[in-house]
């Protein structure tokens, strides 16, 4: 669905449903006013037409969808999931197990999807025809009943079965083929689907209840009666059935046998009202006609119910797109009316398949002036005026027939079909079948039908006892579904005996489907056409014969045909131009038709290349359309130009779509050129700017660290000179005490000696030498105290008087020669013995000190 969806050229995907579906779509809105769409799915019983809608409102669902609408505090569901739902449950009770198909749709549908101008599914409705109610109460051989009661039967919970008296294993006359597991019979598939469309819990059950109570009056048999004036007696297995058919349908079990066993008649002036026993199959037929009537009524609450909760206002949504479902074409071996409104219903499809496709489509050419030679296909209109047709038909001679008050003859019918009709090559009659019949030669093939019970069918006569008997019913369904203001009306119904309805069956169908037809026609149409590829419905298994016959009855080769030999694709002159105007070029006068003749180009048909525009839109459009050919060297004729419109093949589609491509490729391709030179161009500028800020930043942080870190070295300097200030002062002082102080080392020292032998300037003494030999004034005492100080002015180590190399002062140490007193004064400069590593000195110490120290 993506795929489609999101496609710029949907002619470039393959074939596919998604791909009428996005045609539809783009269509409502694309044009100007949005035009509303239809799409027909028309085929055979079994061909897939049920499957296929369910891929069309999937998709719909998905690529409309629109936002939930909040009511309060609680967050409404969205419409595309109610609209989604209610598919299981329209196929729960109106789809059934035939001999073609396992889903089959025994009823039409018309589903509107409605989008407002945004484009979005804002609701929906549901228009419905033709229920085949008849098979609640008959199914034909290897056939079964509607999906819902077989999804109740064997769905349903030990609670309700034993509300509703639905044992395992229990058998019902009208549940045929029960054993058959089909994917159609999930029972909480259709109640999840009904709660979200707003029908409860208790609603639900009460819905379940009705239909077990039609299974148990399906059991419901009488006996013959061996006086007329009697009435049949029921069945000794019956009286159970009857006991729980009245308990579920809330109606009293006698009054119920009552209205099944006698049949009541107004007789006389005075319209009095007798009671006539009913014979064993006039009881029959009664009890079928009470189940057709409740299962017609419910079928017709539950589409109004679904239409209450998808519906949208009318003033949310201003166009639809309109999805329409109707069973296939049938052919069985025992044909009745249903079959003839079902084929009936597909020969109106296909006849406005061919009245807006095939032959639309070539008077259309005749109307634009073009040299068109028509091409023969099958009209189903003779076979439609059979059917409907005036003043006699089928379906009017069986009017003709309920109308009359006298019990139907099946030889007299026949007959009356056979000579009314004998002008007629569609009508004829099987002459080895025994039994009253005649064939319609319908577009998809011979069907042959029966004529025994059409007239009583086509009548649909309902008691009004037995609506009476439903109106009184306990039951709060059954009362919705049958009024009590009408139970006056018919009570007079009883009594007066008045004649039957005009109103048929036909004429009631017939007028729902040419209500079909009049939307159908108003709406831009699309057809998608199932294919059977064989009658077994196995999957991988193609039979040839089958699928051709299929092709050639609903007019798909005819429909090639036509589009092989014309164009199958034309436009206005307005939608040419507002898509092709991109690739009109500027010409010199008189050059497009010289270059034509010179390039051997052959003139289009009728007002070709060489004939007179009309107007300057036609003019343009022959300019592109020339041009186009140029380009490429076309030599054939590809494209007309008629009154209003353009006619083109697919092959001309191709190069204009491959050419306006090609224009908007370039264009691309040029935006995007000046977009990358631009692009580049600030990329660079923004460099350069970025390259300028950040060495501008980097050099003003440089000057903000360096101005910093000259203020810390100025700092430590001012600090570092302060201390050594004050160090050398402290060593001044102490020298000065030395020199004064008379006996230094217990000898006095001579100034000039002391003065000439170092200089104490740089480095304070903190210790003295600790032995030295006594005497005051001795040699050897002079020449240890010059040789203490001479290395302490050169800082070098002396072999002799040091026993290991250190920075600051050590202490000189000699061989103690006597007893000597030392009179030591310790240095008042805290840490004078230590300085500071110059190993470890590192940063901005190094440029603080004044001079580097060596080691």
């Amino acid at each position: 669905m993506e795929e489609y969806h999101t496609a710029s050229c949907l002619q470039d995907l393959k074939p596919h449903v998604f791909l009428v579906a996005e045609e539809t779509y783009r269509n409502v809105e694309s044009q100007i006013p949005p035009v509303n769409q239809s799409v027909i799915v028309s085929g055979e019983s079994g061909a897939g037409k049920t499957w296929t809608s369910r891929c069309l409102m999937t998709f719909y669902a998905t690529v409309a969808a629109s936002s939930s609408v909040p009511k309060g505090s609680i967050t409404a569901e969205k419409i595309e999931k109610r609209v989604l739902d209610s598919n299981p449950v329209m196929e729960a009770f109106g789809n059934a197990c035939t001999l073609r198909n396992s889903n089959s749709s025994r009823f039409g549908k018309y589903i509107q999807l409605q989008l407002n101008r945004a484009q979005l599914l804002t609701g929906a409705s549901i228009q419905t025809f033709l229920l085949e109610k008849t098979r609640v109460a008959y199914q034909a051989p290897q056939e079964r009943n509607f999906h819902i009661f077989y999804q109740v039967a064997k769905g349903a919970t030990e609670v309700e079965r034993l509300e509703w008296s639905l044992p395992r294993g229990a058998t019902f006359s009208w549940l045929p083929n029960s054993e058959k597991s089909l994917e159609e019979d999930n029972f909480d598939v259709t109640r999840k689907a009904m709660s979200h469309l707003g029908i409860d819990s208790s609603m639900q059950n009460n819905v379940f209840k009705i239909l077990a109570g039609l299974l148990h009056l399906g059991n419901v048999g009488f006996c013959e009666s061996e006086d007329e004036s009697q009435p049949c007696t029921l069945e000794a297995h019956a009286k159970d059935s009857a006991k729980t058919a009245s308990r579920l349908l809330a109606v009293p079990q006698e009054r119920l046998v009552d209205v099944l066993s006698f049949r009541r008649i107004t007789a006389g002036k005075q319209r009095q009202e007798f009671k006539k026993a009913c014979p064993k199959a006039e009881s029959g037929m009664r009890r079928d006609c009470l189940a057709k009537v409740v299962y017609a009524k419910l079928f017709d609450w539950l589409v109004a119910v679904i239409n209450a909760n998808i519906y949208a206002d009318p003033s949310g949504w201003s166009n639809f797109i309109g999805l329409l479902d109707v069973y296939g074409f049938e052919s069985f071996p025992e044909n009745h009316l249903e079959q003839l409104c079902i084929n009936y219903a597909n020969e109106k499809l296909q006849q406005h398949f061919v009245s807006h496709f095939l032959k639309a489509q070539q008077e259309e050419y005749a109307l634009e002036g073009f040299e068109w030679s028509f091409i023969n296909y099958q009209d189903n209109q003779s076979c439609l005026d059979a059917i409907e047709g005036s003043p006699v038909s089928i379906f009017s001679l069986l009017n003709e027939e309920c109308r009359l008050n006298r019990p139907s003859n099946t030889g007299q019918l026949q007959t009356r079909i056979e000579v009314a009709l004998s002008d007629n090559r569609c009508v004829s009659q099987d002459r080895f079948w025994k039994e009253p019949n005649f064939i319609v030669s319908h577009y998809a093939g011979n069907v042959c039908y029966r004529v025994e019970g059409m007239v009583e069918k086509n009548k649909d006569p309902v008691p009004p006892e037995l609506v009476l008997l439903l109106q009184r019913s306990q039951d709060p369904l059954l009362q919705e579904l049958f009024p009590a203001d009408a139970s006056r009306s018919g009570e007079d119904n009883v009594k007066a005996q008045t004649k039957p309805a005009v109103v048929t069956v036909v004429s009631k169908f017939k007028a729902s489907l040419e209500q079909l037809m009049e939307i159908l026609h108003s709406t831009s149409p699309h057809y998608i056409r199932c294919i059977k590829p064989n009658a077994e419905c196995e999957a991988a298994l193609f039979r040839q014969e089958e699928v051709l016959r299929q092709l050639e009855a609903c007019g798909i080769v005819e429909t090639v045909s036509i589009s092989a030999a014309g164009f199958p694709v034309r436009m206005s002159f307005g939608s040419f131009l507002e898509r092709y105007k991109v690739l009109k070029k500027p010409q010199k006068p008189n050059s497009r038709a010289e270059k034509h003749q010179e390039n051997g180009f052959a003139p289009v048909r009728g007002n070709g290349w060489k004939a007179e525009a009309s107007s300057e839109e036609e003019e343009e459009v022959r300019n592109i359309l020339w041009q186009t050919c140029e380009e490429h060297e076309t030599r054939a004729n590809p494209a007309y130009c008629g009154k209003t419109k353009v006619f083109m093949t697919n092959a001309m589609l191709d190069l204009l779509e491959g050419r306006r491509m090609g224009v908007f490729s370039e264009a691309a391709f040029c935006v995007q050129r000046f977009w990358r030179r631009f692009k580049r161009r600030r990329e660079a500028e923004r460099s350069r700017s970025a390259l300028i800020i950040q060495s501008g930043v980097r050099s003003w942080l440089a000057r903000k660290r360096f101005q910093k870190c000259r203020k810390a070295a100025a700092v430590v300097q001012r600090a570092w000179k302060r201390w050594k200030a004050k160090r050398d002062a402290k060593a001044a002082e102490e020298l000065d005490d030395a020199d004064a102080g008379g006996t230094f080392l217990g000898a006095s020292l001579p100034a000039k000696r002391s003065r000439q032998g170092a200089s104490f300037r740089f480095w304070p003494l903190g210790l003295l030498p600790s032995m030295v030999p006594s005497g005051p004034g001795s040699f050897r005492q002079s020449l240890t105290l010059l040789n203490c100080l001479r290395v302490l002015q050169n800082n070098s180590p002396d072999a002799g008087l040091w026993s290991r190399p250190s920075h600051g002062v050590t202490s000189v140490r000699a061989v103690p020669q006597g007893s000597i007193k030392f009179r030591c004064r310790k240095s008042p400069l805290l840490f004078a013995d230590t300085q500071p590593d110059a190993y470890i000195v590192t940063g901005f110490n190094q440029i603080l000190l004044d001079k580097r120290l060596s080691v």
